[in-house]
């Protein structure tokens, strides 16, 4: 049996759809029934919806220890997908909670039901700090605590950390870091946000980069590793490096609607945060930027896919097409 947390997530939802297809015997975790309608829509895109049926879902949370003690009975494999995503400091407890506390527990019932392997899902937000004589980032590149980083992105880093525990303790497994995830059938979170705004006339654009994989790339890539001998690792899984306004760009190519004009300056992006900063506290809105994702949005991240490339001879779609073909579904 093979549980999968954040399955009514984006990765945690294609992750599951794969899985079944493959003919596994999969479980997952849901905390309201609302929310295994978005999993339930994505196999009616794919038109796979008697394969939904198979799934074995169970109402857990990954911070209620209860729960999870029914989730894990039978299980041998995890994939451990579930995060809370917030760029709101406000949110900074319950990022931490869930993010850290939450992968905690599952470490601790992998270890006490003597799992044979976990997949844990991070970010490229977990990933170091480059140095000044560095360009790349990279599996090595150090983390600095020094420099500034959002909540989130703490989060994930502290998230790891207990990943990197489990696996002092015994625990086999394999750690993702994906870049900006692309994939249909979530319009109204994430990246599918993008795609909302970019059809609805989206105005400005910057000119930072970083790493964009799609999410078919991604589970592909969780499967094939939790599928192999690799054990105790992390890899980096972004298919291309590109600029923000080439993704707004091929988003908006794709939908067939104008493409942003303005390019939002360093300046006017540090505008837009402090009105965010004032909306959010004047008229008690949910912060959408904070510093360090402000500053992301104008600097250029340049992110290596080697290791995974030369580990399993990964080759990944190409993003441009994957968006085309995505915004037709």
């Amino acid at each position: 049996m093979i549980l999968v947390t954040g399955g009514t997530g984006l990765v945690g939802a294609h992750l599951l759809l794969h899985l079944v297809e493959n003919g596994e015997s999969v479980r997952a975790i849901y905390r309201n029934l609302e929310s295994i309608q978005k999993t339930k829509n994505l196999f009616s895109i794919y038109q796979k919806e008697t394969l939904f049926e198979k799934i074995n879902w169970i109402q857990a949370d990954i911070i209620d220890i209860p729960s999870l003690e029914i989730a894990f009975k039978n299980v041998e494999y995890v994939y451990h997908c579930a995060a809370l995503i917030s760029f709101d400091p406000k949110d900074e407890d319950l990022l931490r909670k869930t993010n850290i506390e939450g992968t905690a527990n599952i470490v601790n019932f992998c270890l006490f039901n003597s799992i044979k392997k976990l997949c844990f899902v991070s970010s490229i937000a977990a990933l170091g700090d480059l140095k000044e004589n560095e360009n790349t980032i990279t599996e090595e590149t150090e983390w600095n605590p020094e420099k500034p980083h959002s909540d989130y992105a703490i989060s994930k880093y502290g998230a790891e950390m207990e990943i990197w525990r489990g696996q002092q303790e015994g625990l086999n497994s394999v750690i993702v870091n994906p870049g900006i995830i692309i994939g249909a059938g979530f319009w109204e979170q994430g990246s599918g946000l993008l795609f909302k705004k970019v059809e609805k006339g989206l105005l400005f654009f910057t000119k930072g980069s970083t790493g964009i994989i799609a999410v078919t790339d991604v589970v592909k890539i969780m499967i094939q590793l939790m599928d192999s001998d690799v054990k105790n690792e992390r890899f980096t899984l972004i298919a291309e490096n590109i600029t923000f306004q080439d993704l707004l760009n091929s988003i908006a190519d794709s939908l067939k609607v104008k493409r942003p004009t303005i390019h939002a300056t360093p300046f006017l992006v540090n505008i837009a945060y402090k009105i965010d900063w004032f909306l959010s506290n004047v008229l008690r809105q949910k912060r959408k930027l904070d510093r360090a994702t402000a500053k992301a949005s104008y600097t250029e991240n340049h992110y290596s896919n080697a290791k995974i490339k030369t580990t399993l001879q990964t080759e990944f779609i190409a993003i441009h097409q994957y968006i085309n073909d995505i915004s037709k579904l």
